[in-house]
């Protein structure tokens, strides 16, 4: 399929309603608004191919960013690559598929992770805090986590919003993985106040981090 082609094709599937929300989440104007379920089938349609998904994130549209990280091979990536595809994100919603699908697939995630853990780069700084949160819960002993909830509680007040999230997970993976660090975790979460009064569903865990830790604790029994 060639990117005209595909391009048709996501135009046809846009909605307004969608196209809203993504607006209202922080994308830019340069998208559809297909629901991620089409852009999935889309992407299971084209299968793997790392050319087409380079082409599809070069454009900078939401859409073919989104297919793009379902697409490509992760491992045909040099760092230097992963790490301009990471700061070229154009919203929320592509950097998370991206730091779910791509990034931590690379042979160099963990050293792109301390490198963007110090980065002033929205997009890279998220990515690193992502990756530094699931960290936290499979090999927390690489890891400084007293010092780690320093710096959360340094920095996380004055982070930028695209930040702030995947910072504040890390914080609650602490508070829920590590008991003896529980009460100083969810402490800095109820100072903070971050997501406080976050708007959740029913049936839903809120992101603030009190009520979350709260929730999975007693969920594990």
């Amino acid at each position: 399929m060639t990117i005209d082609k595909l391009f048709t094709r996501l135009k046809a599937l846009g909605n307004d309603t969608r196209r809203k929300h993504n607006t209202k989440a922080g994308a830019p104007d340069n998208q559809f608004g297909v629901k991620l379920g089409d852009l999935r089938t889309i992407a299971k349609e084209l299968k793997t191919n790392h050319p087409l998904a380079l082409q599809l994130w070069e454009t900078g549209h939401v859409e073919a960013q989104l297919i793009a990280t379902l697409t490509m091979k992760p491992k045909a990536l040099s760092a230097r690559e992963l790490d301009q595809l990471t700061r070229s994100t154009t919203c929320t919603q592509v950097a998370d598929w991206l730091n779910a699908y791509v990034v931590p697939q690379h042979p160099d995630h963990e050293i792109l992770r301390q490198q963007w853990m110090q980065d002033k780069d929205r997009w890279a700084a998220r990515a690193g805090w992502n990756l530094t949160a699931s960290r936290v819960k499979t090999d927390p002993a690489s890891l400084e986590l007293p010092q780690l909830l320093d710096r959360i509680e340094n920095e996380l007040p004055r982070a930028l919003p695209e930040v702030q999230w995947t910072m504040n997970n890390t914080l609650a993976a602490i508070g829920i993985h590590h008991p003896p660090l529980r009460k100083r975790a969810v402490a800095i979460g109820e100072q903070i106040g971050l997501y406080r009064d976050w708007p959740t569903s029913k049936g839903c865990t809120p992101p603030f981090v009190p009520v979350w830790v709260a929730a999975m604790v007693q969920r594990q029994g």
